[in-house]
């Protein structure tokens, strides 16, 4: 994982309707980056409906939401799709975001060792800076995590 106090590393994907987003463009405005490892399981799904929830008060306070997966840009417009999701999601098939924000390790589960993504979440303040790292973040807390640490109360 990066550290809190570092410039956090520029990249550039596409979202699910095949456009070139890239951190630069949101320049000036705070950024949460959640990255997860899998469109349509339980637990990213947990995860993307509860920032979808809380979308509506990160957008009152010029908060953007980016979520960025391995998964294909077909299986993100499915995934948004199904569970209305009105953040950005990214693809990064080719591991540049992923490798790059550290969050692709190895892990253990039923005996078996495989190399995949972490569920991490990174708040950048609005000069590009990392301010916050949430490391191996449970899907069903991470948005209300994000909300009590910038300190905003969900109406």
């Amino acid at each position: 994982m990066l550290d809190a106090g570092l410039k956090a590393p520029e990249f550039t994907l596409q979202d699910k309707d095949g456009n070139q987003v890239s951190l630069t463009d949101f320049a000036g405005q705070k950024v949460i980056v959640y990255f997860y490892p899998r469109d349509n399981t339980p637990g990213c799904t947990r995860q993307a409906c509860a920032f979808a929830s809380a979308y509506d008060v990160f957008k009152q306070h010029n908060i953007a939401v980016i979520g960025i997966s391995k998964d294909s840009i077909t299986s993100h417009q499915k995934f948004a799709a199904k569970h209305d999701l009105p953040f950005i999601l990214l693809s990064d098939p080719e591991l540049t975001a992923i490798q790059a924000y550290d969050v692709w390790k190895e892990k253990k589960m039923y005996g078996k060792v495989s190399m995949g993504v972490v569920r991490s979440t990174y708040i950048i303040d609005e000069n590009g800076i990392i301010e916050k790292v949430m490391p191996k973040v449970k899907p069903d807390t991470n948005a209300e995590e994000v909300l009590k640490y910038l300190e905003i109360i969900a109406e």
